[in-house]
């Protein structure tokens, strides 16, 4: 199955379950400051999930495109983006382990047609000190799943990720317990940072197993929980089934839901046999289209092309949701995007203008399944060109200039100087300086900040003398 199929069937599978089919959330959140952007299909639903009535029902499912610049510079590798699609479903209140285990696994064997040989769960594996148990219930669900497909259901208790990188899996292994850094879902990131008042709960996530030879053996051992590459992350089941009290302790919750995401895009690579998720039908076109584009395989040109293609799909879906590149928030990220994918553009001889020919394969790709995509297409494209021809007219002389400094090293006021003079951010500017082999001075951030303060208050000192009527105010 390709992409596109894969989303349409999971939400036709959720509604045959009872489920309501929900509008996705714009990628800038609405009325919360908390965060730059939608960064997960549970995001718009928080309130409904702290206990608010919601008015589709209590069960919810929904395709969330996403948004995680925090993971800006993780791209480059196979799995890493900072767009992407979260499929997702809730239950409020409603069904729990059993049918949200069950239906996941379904889907993922029998409607995609996964070899559940090659999936690996993971559970809590409790907490003593705050009274928590083991979560027995979802390793004896998913013992039931795998053993009624006659499939090794053996079950090993790891604790940690530096724990199972030691460790390893051993023969008929199938679902591992892990600690509360792995498999604790709250707010505050793990079970000791669980904020006072919220719901929180143990998770059980799925993995996919592409096989021994994708292990970076510097991980260690291979194992779900690993970075080193065997096993992919493609779901998540968390369970709110708990609250933090004001001592600090935990107490069951009367209502319990469950909020489920799963990687689109991750799914769709598993379902192809490949590790990259760049060989799937959402962004393998946009690669053929810079191979096309520059002459050069992607083989040989495959972390540019990678970045190219993510950058360029995340700022093509921020420009439908109405953020347009500035200097400030949204704009800046997009902006940041959009620059990066010029300037690696350039390191694969893409001299002239590309954006009018990659971003309408981008935008035709999402346009069946988001209206809103097809409704915008001219427009999303004359804005990203835009920007595009506005940057190229500076980036020639910021580079040029970075390039005859032949100096061995830069500091945050170089840095400054670059992008108060060609408009150039400061990471580009570091980039590139690290890509022509000039070393960055460590505190060259800090060294920035102070430039960009001094600078500042010399243009809050001219417009004082201006308001006064003094020399070196600013002119009508």
């Amino acid at each position: 199955m390709d992409a596109h199929e894969i989303r349409n069937s999971y939400l036709a599978s959720l509604e045959g379950h009872g489920h309501t089919v929900i509008d996705r959330a714009n990628l800038v959140p609405r009325g919360d400051t908390s965060t730059l952007f939608t960064g997960s299909g549970m995001q718009a639903l928080l309130p409904y999930l702290l206990g608010e009535t919601h008015p589709a029902g209590t069960r919810l499912t929904d395709s969330q495109p996403c948004v995680r610049a925090q993971d800006i510079d993780e791209v480059g590798d196979n799995r890493h983006t900072t767009f992407f699609e979260m499929l997702g479903n809730w239950s409020l209140g409603d069904y729990f382990k059993e049918d949200q285990i069950r239906w996941f696994f379904e889907f993922l064997v029998d409607t995609v047609g996964l070899d559940p040989e090659k999936l690996y769960v993971t559970c809590f594996i409790g907490d003593e000190a705050n009274g928590i148990p083991r979560d027995e219930e979802a390793a004896s669900i998913w013992q039931k799943v795998f053993g009624e497909r006659g499939v090794s259901n053996g079950i090993a208790v790891i604790g940690s990720q530096a724990d199972g990188d030691a460790r390893g899996v051993h023969p008929g292994e199938r679902i591992f317990f892990y600690d509360g850094g792995e498999n604790w879902w709250s707010r505050g990131g793990s079970l000791a940072a669980t904020p006072i008042g919220d719901p929180c709960g143990p998770d059980s996530e799925v993995f996919y197993d592409f096989g021994p030879e994708k292990q970076d053996a510097s991980f260690g051992l291979a194992h779900p929980a690993s970075d080193g590459g065997q096993f992919m992350e493609i779901g998540n089941q968390v369970f709110m089934q708990y609250r933090r009290l004001d001592d600090g302790s935990f107490e069951e919750l009367a209502r319990r839901n469950v909020d489920f995401g799963g990687g689109l895009e991750r799914i769709a690579a598993a379902s192809i046999e490949s590790d990259d998720v760049f060989r799937i039908s959402l962004l393998w076109p946009i690669i053929e289209s810079l191979q096309e584009l520059t002459g050069r395989r992607y083989e040989d040109e495959t972390a540019s092309m990678r970045i190219i293609a993510d950058h360029l799909r995340g700022a093509t879906f921020l420009a439908v949701d109405g953020v347009r590149p500035s200097n400030k928030e949204q704009g800046y990220v997009m902006r940041r995007l959009l620059r990066r994918a010029i300037r690696l553009a350039l390191s694969l001889g893409l001299t002239e203008n590309f954006f009018e020919v990659v971003v309408p394969v981008i935008a035709d790709l999402y346009a069946a399944d988001y209206p809103e995509v097809a409704a915008s297409r001219e427009e999303v494209i004359a804005v990203l060109v835009k920007e595009e021809n506005a940057f190229r007219r500076t980036l020639d002389g910021g580079l040029q200039t970075l390039a005859e400094w032949e100096v061995a090293s830069i500091t945050g006021r170089d840095v400054f100087r670059l992008s108060d003079t060609y408009g150039f951010p400061k990471e580009l500017s570091v980039e590139e300086a690290r890509r022509l082999g000039i070393e960055v001075a460590d505190d060259w951030e800090a060294e920035f900040a102070a430039a960009l303060e001094e600078q500042r208050e010399r243009s809050r000192g001219a417009t004082r003398l201006g308001a006064a009527g003094l020399p070196g105010g600013a002119t009508a």
